[in-house]
């Protein structure tokens, strides 16, 4: 069974209006989601909109591309925090570290966790984007940094979550780390089978159709 508590019920489409925000926190404060994830424009719209209320406000931070300047992820990171953000889902700087500059990465990711303060970070390995050794390294350097999750998917690029990445992510950072899939996720069973192959977490805007099919736990 799925519970309610493992999805961040998601919109981050550059076309999303104040409408379709408060529908999709309506919605989640509704199913009791995790979290509501926005792009970080939206933060302080949707700490308004889930005063009083038990779930989670999530920003995204470089996205979805990842190839932003650290200081310039830092700071949106920093802002989306004072502005009400629980928790970031940052993007990592893909190009480098198919360069093998792990350097660089491994700093990207730790000027975002410490800007991050007491919010979770999330890092965003774009999956789809690389090999299982690149998919490997940008999970051990993840866990370097100290970053509370590894993350499949923007859901912007060539592809989502899978399986087997999902799997290979858990075996990399081990029991004590989370582990988000996200993109494509739009039925109950690819969601099941996420979660048996180890996320801990969900991103999806199909959240209630996949709630709706009666197989959650509240």
């Amino acid at each position: 069974m799925l519970s309610t508590k493992l999805f961040d019920h998601t919109i981050l489409k550059a076309d999303a209006r104040k409408a379709d925000v408060k529908r999709i926190c309506d919605e989640a404060m509704a199913y009791s989601f995790c979290s509501v994830c926005v792009n970080s424009y939206y933060v302080p719209y949707v700490r308004e909109l889930l005063h009083g209320s038990d779930v989670k406000i999530c920003s995204v931070v470089g996205f979805p591309l990842g190839a932003m300047s650290t200081k310039a992820k830092a700071l949106e990171a920093k802002i989306a925090v004072i502005d009400g953000a629980d928790e970031i889902d940052m993007v990592i700087n893909i190009g480098a570290l198919k360069d093998k500059d792990y350097a660089a990465v491994l700093e990207d990711i730790k000027a975002v966790k410490e800007a991050c303060g007491k919010a979770i970070l999330k890092v965003i390995i774009e999956t789809c984007l690389l090999t299982d050794e690149e998919k490997i390294k940008a999970c051990e350097l993840s866990k370097e940094a100290n970053a509370d999750f590894v993350k499949t998917s923007t859901g912007f690029s060539t592809a989502g979550a899978k399986v087997e990445d999902v799997k290979l992510m858990r075996d990399t950072v081990g029991e004590n780390m989370g582990v988000k899939a996200s993109g494509g996720i739009h039925d109950k069973e690819f969601a099941k089978e996420l979660v048996v192959a180890g996320a801990t977490r969900l991103g999806t805007s199909a959240t209630i159709k996949i709630v709706e099919s009666a197989f959650y736990d509240v």
